[in-house]
């Protein structure tokens, strides 16, 4: 009796040390994915549903701007999976060798992907490295409580009489780029003339008028009403104003167009999690998962053909208002130039 009582207690030892064993390893093995993406650009609830759905812990690190994500990966910063340049960076991360070749087989869904983005995709129209996550365009945002009478142009930030009530990105192409389109130029012009001239603007017209340059923290001061006017992404604007006061705010793309930008997620070659990054593109162009992602941002669709029949809220502003848009793209060793105008930009009193 007491060698039977041994046993069975031998056993249930065993078995309880087994499962032990296996709980052990299924929580250190479990799946994980790093995303290394732009603020307030991966919703919450998506982001839960795909770590419900494939039994994966996603973990996410900001940039405010291409050249802080760009800095910081070279600095050797690693760990990411998946990041999301626009395409300038991306450009130049695939020129570099940054990033790992995607394998189509485990990406069906990218079958929705616009031809319209994909013939604006240059830098790699196969998508052999990069597949596109949003195509948008920056605009201003006025608070009309405030401001009830103006024109919808860049110009706008020359108004002295909303001088320290203004806010303009701290990010190279996207200003440089509104002050060339503003008088007439590519937002991709490396004409000197051209350069020097919108140099002028925003040091002698536009930047009087700015409380600061800011690409992280202007959603939030609009918000509070520090700045009534800011030139930005509205996602930014709209995620910092309860949705009750969404009807004080008008968001709009400038008369004159602007610098778009098209948003890709890519695999870093360094990536450990690389059948993970996989799914986790494949579910974002999942119809709709994608409209998910339309709807939290209020965002048009320009992107994944087959996300409109999904989609439930009215966007900020309209696909149509691309068409005055211009894609930013690599501008090689002319960066250079760009980069010490906006040093002068920045630093001139």
């Amino acid at each position: 009796m007491k060698r039977k009582l041994f046993s069975t207690f031998m056993v249930s030892a065993l078995i309880f040390a087994m499962l032990a064993f296996v709980t052990g390893c299924s929580k250190s093995d479990k799946k994980e994915l790093y995303l290394f993406n732009w603020t307030y650009y991966t919703p919450d609830d998506v982001i839960a549903q795909f770590e419900e759905e494939f039994g994966v812990k996603v973990k996410v690190d900001n940039f405010a701007s291409n050249e802080e994500m760009f800095a910081k990966l070279k600095a050797g910063a690693s760990g990411y999976d998946i990041v999301f340049p626009s395409q300038d960076y991306a450009s130049i991360m695939i020129a570099e060798g940054m990033l790992k070749e995607l394998d189509h087989s485990k990406l069906p869904n990218i079958k929705n992907i616009n031809k319209f983005v994909l013939d604006n995709a240059t830098y790699d129209p196969e998508m052999k490295y990069a597949v596109p996550y949003y195509m948008g365009i920056a605009g201003i945002a006025v608070n009309k409580t405030k401001v009830t009478e103006y024109g919808k142009s860049w110009n706008i930030f020359g108004r002295t009489d909303l001088r320290n009530r203004m806010c303009m990105m701290d990010d190279i192409r996207e200003v440089i780029g509104d002050a060339l389109k503003y008088q007439g130029h590519s937002v991709n012009s490396v004409k000197d003339s051209e350069l020097e001239a919108a140099k002028n603007l925003i040091i002698n017209e536009w930047k009087p008028n700015l409380v600061t340059f800011d690409a992280e923290g202007f959603g939030k001061a609009f918000a509070r009403g520090d700045f009534w006017v800011v030139q930005g992404y509205e996602e930014v604007v709209f995620s910092e104003i309860p949705e009750d006061k969404w009807d004080i705010v008008d968001f709009f793309i400038p008369d004159e167009g602007g610098p778009m930008y098209l948003d890709s997620m890519c695999v870093l070659k360094t990536a450990k999690n690389y059948d993970t990054a996989l799914d986790f593109i494949n579910f974002i162009h999942r119809p709709e998962v994608y409209a998910k992602f339309l709807d939290y941002f209020r965002f048009p669709n320009s992107v994944n053909t087959e996300a409109d029949k999904y989609m439930k809220e009215t966007p900020a502003y309209n696909a149509s208002d691309m068409e005055r848009g211009e894609l930013k793209y690599d501008l090689g060793e002319n960066l250079a130039k760009y980069n010490a105008i906006w040093q002068d930009i920045r630093f001139t009193e």
